[in-house]
């Protein structure tokens, strides 16, 4: 059976995208640390990230980066901090969250709320960063 990343990825359960190609899905989270907080996946459904082949491995990390750049364009941080985390979910995926300080990144246990509209217009705004 198909990951819900899987099924975020083909449009099957809808999600904030803010960016795709034909390998890599980036969405926001629905439950961030922080405004801005984007899950980054490949399409191809592995559970472990290191046990991606080494070029889907690579096209992940670049994809990353430049998600992580638009990101720190549209959402004032200091810097964009990468985490690869979370056991819930048979997918490899890597967090990217904006941070004012490190304890942006390193309490997972403090999750935000935004309204749909509010997702929305995130997800629009890093979106436009990456054109």
């Amino acid at each position: 059976m198909a990951s819900i990343f899987t099924k975020i990825a083909s449009g099957e359960i809808p999600s904030w995208k803010v960016a795709e190609d034909e390998n890599f899905f980036a969405f926001l989270d629905i439950f961030p640390v922080a405004k801005g907080h984007t899950l980054v996946i490949p399409k191809k459904e592995v559970d472990y990230l290191f046990d991606l082949d080494d070029e889907t491995y690579l096209g992940l990390q670049l994809f990353a980066k430049k998600v992580a750049v638009g990101i720190q364009k549209a959402i004032p941080c200091k810097k964009v901090g990468v985490m690869v985390l979370g056991l819930e979910v048979p997918h490899a995926h890597i967090h990217l969250v904006p941070m004012q300080s490190e304890a942006d990144l390193l309490n997972f246990s403090k999750k935000m709320t935004f309204s749909k509209e509010e997702m929305a217009e995130i997800a629009a705004s890093i979106a436009k960063q990456l054109q």
